[in-house]
């Protein structure tokens, strides 16, 4: 009888071993799947200088901070839990202008730390007088996309991108895709009133 049962112990032990060659590895890590809303515009226009197009889910308040001046807005991405903040400044000098465009510059390269690269593009609408420089910075960086839009003389705009969460390139990926497709819309509409 003792024979027996280690008989049958062996003979279900080789079964369970030869049931099939299986590599097992532990189940990777998932995200939650992000719903985009469907891809339609609106105008933007109102006592500042400047109008543009932009998305009907998103919305634009002022901006609230203590410094913020007349012309300031943030473009609300509520189901994204991010915003992109505009800067309007007027240009009253060649110096000042000079100073903006390289504050642009500095803003966007302090992201250096944690970015793994920053590429510029530049923007070039001449029938409109619309002119700038659009930042991508990839990597767990603050902000992923910056530019500035100038009309060279008396107008210049600032955009910033930030998500309202621990940047994380990798699980923002989908989500920034699909805002700075918004973005170059905007900045393809742009102008200057």
């Amino acid at each position: 009888m003792k024979y027996l049962t280690l008989l049958v112990a062996a003979l279900l032990f080789l079964a369970a071993c030869s049931s099939g060659n299986h590599d097992y590895a532990p189940k990777p890590r998932g995200f939650y799947r992000i719903p985009f809303p469907k891809k339609e515009y609106q105008d933007y226009a109102t006592g500042c200088p400047y109008a543009f197009t932009y998305p009907k889910y998103a919305y634009i308040e002022p901006d609230k901070k203590r410094d913020a001046k007349p012309c300031w807005v943030n473009m609300q991405f509520p189901q994204f839990n991010a915003t992109l903040h505009l800067s309007y400044q007027p240009i009253t000098s060649k110096k000042e202008f000079n100073q903006l465009v390289e504050d642009a510059r500095t803003f966007a390269f302090k992201h250096t730390v944690k970015a793994t690269s920053i590429d510029e593009g530049i923007i070039h609408y001449a029938d409109k007088k619309v002119y700038g420089i659009y930042y991508t910075i990839d990597g767990n960086a603050a902000s992923s996309a910056q530019f500035f839009l100038t009309d060279s003389v008396h107008n210049y705009i600032r955009g910033a991108l930030y998500f309202n969460s621990e940047p994380r390139l990798d699980s923002i990926q989908p989500v920034l895709n699909f805002i700075k497709q918004d973005m170059a819309v905007m900045i393809k509409s742009f102008k200057w009133k």
